[in-house]
């Protein structure tokens, strides 16, 4: 059998209430040759019978159940199992337009390009209501070509585009020969996989029309109680810098680098629930400010002084 143009891994876990809108994006693809993986990480719910429903009436669905492991491991478990030229990952609470695989495929195989990233907006379930976010594709930091590396870009790398999987599609072959995989963690279990992909390909190409939908009312989502995982993304942050130093770009690119981990570092701390919070900020006070670089420089050193000044004050 001829591989599939595209494999889309979707992780799925007690999202029943959304699923179906979900599954249609992808099955109702103006691309047709695709595989679509759903990895369902033991729900509780009727997604497992929602995934077979689809599964008996369409051919290119292929379901796995793995032990309850998080979203990383259901990826990194949909990775293995994929065969498409090239990687589309999807959120279960989140949909696509119906041309967006057919546009990012084309896209990459005209710049020939390592990934592609796409536009996104928010999606809020009880209004009905689509919001634009311009900061999910930085386009003024970005050169008016492509395809493009990170050192064409005019900004800090880590925040021209977001460290989500889904509005983005990759090349396998960059991802084996690489071997990028998700950290197995509750949360920021993509940032690593998708930082790395920015610092280290040689070809990045963009499509500037919105092309995802993300869920923003979801009432489960993981990062609505990341009070039960509130470390883990000092966990990404320092697998990210490991990264970045094995591939010998971290002297390079460790201002970009700390100037991203006080952003990340301050967005947990504002977005936490108390006692968390707390602990967190204290977490942060006695060791991590100063494992991450962070602690000891001066404000000139940072890119955005609306930040320093709240490090400062903590």
């Amino acid at each position: 059998m001829e591989k599939p143009l595209v494999s889309v891994i979707i992780p799925v876990y007690n999202v029943e209430q959304y699923l179906r809108q979900c599954l249609d994006s992808v099955v109702n693809q103006t691309l047709k040759d695709i595989e679509i993986i759903c990895v369902n990480d033991s729900s509780t719910d009727n997604s497992l019978a929602i995934l077979n429903e689809y599964a008996a009436r369409d051919s290119r669905i292929k379901v796995i159940t793995q032990p309850n492991g998080g979203a990383g491991a259901a990826r990194n478990n949909g990775l293995s199992a994929s065969t498409g030229k090239y990687l589309s990952f999807l959120d279960s609470d989140d949909f696509f337009e119906p041309d967006m695989l057919e546009l990012a495929y084309e896209k990459a195989e005209e710049d020939k390009a390592d990934f592609v990233v796409f536009q996104s907006d928010q999606y809020y379930t009880d209004d009905d209501k689509f919001v634009q976010v311009a900061w999910t594709l930085r386009e003024k930091e970005i050169p008016p070509y492509t395809p493009f590396s990170h050192r064409q870009m005019t900004d800090n790398i880590f925040k021209v585009f977001v460290g989500w999987a889904w509005d983005k599609l990759y090349n396998r072959d960059f991802v084996e020969r690489n071997h990028l995989l998700f950290q197995e963690q509750r949360t920021s279990n993509d940032m690593l996989f998708v930082f790395s992909a920015v610092a280290i390909a040689k070809r990045i190409t963009v499509v500037k029309k919105i092309l995802a939908h993300q869920r923003r009312d979801a009432k489960d989502s993981l990062s609505k109680t990341r009070e039960n995982s509130w470390y883990c993304f000092y966990d990404a942050l320092l697998a990210l810098r490991e990264r970045l130093k094995t591939e010998g770009l971290y002297r390079e690119l460790e201002k970009d680098f700390i100037n991203y981990a006080l952003h990340f570092s301050l967005w947990n701390i504002r977005t936490l629930a108390e006692p968390m919070k707390s602990k967190l900020i204290d977490k942060m006070k006695s060791e991590w400010f100063a494992e991450l670089g962070i602690a000891g420089k001066s404000g000139d050193y940072f890119y955005n002084q609306k930040e320093f000044k709240e490090y400062s004050r903590l």
